[in-house]
């Protein structure tokens, strides 16, 4: 009998140590975001495209870009080197909140900016 609660208690264990916990991955870090704008005749912007340079934890992943001012947004994969975008255009004019997630197999992360030519200006309120 004491053999055989062994005999659970080492299978029990070892089975424990096939499941390993996550590694987090980092959100997106606004100072390495880049937005390309378009503009009508007046110099106003009306959409943005998200570019990020490449991170080894989103590679397989998707990229949210939504527009919460607006309520508008794009899904799109992120590239095979891990980077992101160009996105897809989104409506947007300067100073709209930016909601920038991304999501691999196992977690969603995600980054809420302000949003200008460039880099954006600072994290939402």
């Amino acid at each position: 009998m004491r053999r055989i609660i062994t005999l659970f208690l080492a299978a029990g264990l070892g089975l424990a140590g096939c499941v390993t916990p996550s590694i987090p991955i980092p959100p997106p870090e606004p100072a390495l975001m880049t937005f390309s704008v378009t503009t009508d005749p007046n110099g106003a912007i009306t959409s943005a495209s998200l570019t990020y340079p490449a991170t080894e934890s989103y590679k397989g992943g998707v990229v949210y870009v939504f527009n919460r001012t607006l309520g508008h947004g794009s899904i799109d994969l992120v590239n095979a080197d891990g980077s992101v975008g160009p996105t897809s255009p989104v409506p947007a004019a300067a100073g709209n909140s930016l909601v920038i997630s991304i999501e691999n197999d196992d977690q969603t992360v995600s980054t809420c900016v302000l949003l200008r030519e460039g880099m954006p200006s600072s994290y939402c309120p």
